[in-house]
């Protein structure tokens, strides 16, 4: 049993003249990922009756299979034929399959030879239609926060997440035999999306920590849905390619919000980096003294004491300020005040206590500079400074230069 491709131009004009079914989809819409075929008549004013029935297609029977459909012919449970091409398809009961790919003919052979018609007596035949259109605008959101180690932050953070993303079944016959419940007549994505939404936010919360080991900073999320897209599909290619036959077309972040806790430790880090620039550190503080300012005078009760303190806190920070510039100055002042002397071997320039090029010791110099007293001429080393009092009579020391 198979099906044979017919002329368009036959639909028309022959076949209907011949009381044959013409077997289309049910209902698809946006939201369908699944639906069986009908029975419709080619040619209303012969009647309701068909050859057909619920459980047989009749022989030369006609399916239409629109664009971005793929067309299953099941038998017993079993898929006997399918077509990806758009077009007209008459059934022969004595035909070999004929396999009709289209652009997905590397993935339906292989998937056909695991599930293909095993050479049982027709029991029951039901034609089914798969939409191959992306499935768009399907919501997604986290509800407990997503961990997010940023180097920028070199911090642990916290998000959520909330947008919507899209799917695309990519391997018919395979989303056919897994997905597709027995018995069902027709699957929407809001039947099965529970299970897919729990397994989404598993594969995202993944995705999100690879990207984070990548070196992605948190607030460039947002623009990398394209690169979020790649992660979910090797996240779930176990779990919805190789075993569904679905792909993740696109992912859009509506929002990414951040944990009080985090929020807060972005705006330390952010308020710390503003405040490492000297010209944006002196306009925030010119800022914050003027807002202080301003909060004085638009206080009735005590405007006085505010303007009183805002200036005792002004002058306590000039003092701050005045201290820590002396202090910088006393550890300077020793460098500034180092002698320079000449090695007496080598002339080299030096204010240690040996000379840098040849290790030669400092000359030791002494004060040679003598007074004498005006009461008893008694001559005085003035090494060690002038005495008040002489130490040879003990009157006050009058110097006289010798």
């Amino acid at each position: 049993m198979g099906i044979i491709k017919a002329a368009t131009s036959t639909i028309g004009g022959t076949l209907a003249d011949q009381w044959l079914d013409i077997i289309e989809p049910d209902q698809m819409d946006s939201n369908t990922l699944m639906t069986k075929g009908v029975f419709v008549r080619q040619n209303n004013k012969r009647g309701s009756n068909t050859k057909g029935s619920s459980d047989y297609i009749t022989d030369g029977s006609v399916i239409r299979v629109y664009p971005n459909m793929m067309m299953l012919l099941v038998d017993g449970g079993k898929i006997i034929d399918y077509s990806a091409e758009e077009g007209y398809y008459t059934v022969d009961n004595q035909a070999a399959p004929s396999l009709f790919n289209g652009q997905l003919q590397d993935v339906l052979n292989e998937s056909f030879d695991r599930f293909k018609f095993g050479g049982i007596t027709p029991q029951k035949q039901e034609v089914f239609f798969i939409n191959l259109q992306e499935i768009r605008n399907i919501r997604f959101g986290t509800k407990q926060p997503i961990n997010y180690f940023d180097n920028f932050y070199n911090a642990e953070l916290f998000l959520r997440a909330h947008g919507n993303y899209s799917i695309q079944i990519t391997d018919p016959i395979l989303f056919y035999k897994n997905v597709v419940p027995k018995g069902a007549s027709r699957l929407t994505i809001d039947e099965i999306n529970e299970q897919f939404l729990a397994e989404f936010v598993s594969a995202l919360q993944t995705s999100i920590n690879q990207m984070s080991v990548n070196g992605i900073r948190i607030s460039h999320l947002a623009s990398k849905s394209n690169e979020l897209s790649q992660y979910m599909n090797q996240s779930l290619d176990a779990q919805w390619k190789s075993l569904r036959g679905l792909e993740i077309v696109s992912i859009a972040l509506a929002s990414i919000s951040y944990t009080d806790d985090s929020q807060k430790l972005i705006n330390m880090r952010n308020k710390g980096a503003m405040l490492s620039d000297p010209t944006i550190r002196d306009s925030f503080v010119q800022g914050s003294i003027a807002s202080g300012i301003e909060a004085a005078g638009n206080n009735p009760n005590g405007a006085g004491n505010a303007f009183f303190g805002l200036g005792m806190g002004m002058q306590a920070s000039g003092e701050y300020l005045s201290q820590a510039a002396k202090n910088n100055q006393q550890a300077q002042a020793p460098n500034q005040n180092m002698q320079v002397w000449h090695c007496p071997d080598c002339n080299q320039e030096n204010t240690g206590k040996f000379c840098s090029n040849c290790g030669k010791a400092k000359p030791q110099t002494t004060n040679t500079l003598q007074m004498k007293c005006s009461h008893c001429q008694h001559i005085i080393q003035l090494d060690q400074g002038i005495p008040k009092f002489c130490p040879e009579c003990g009157q006050p020391f009058l110097g006289q230069a010798l």
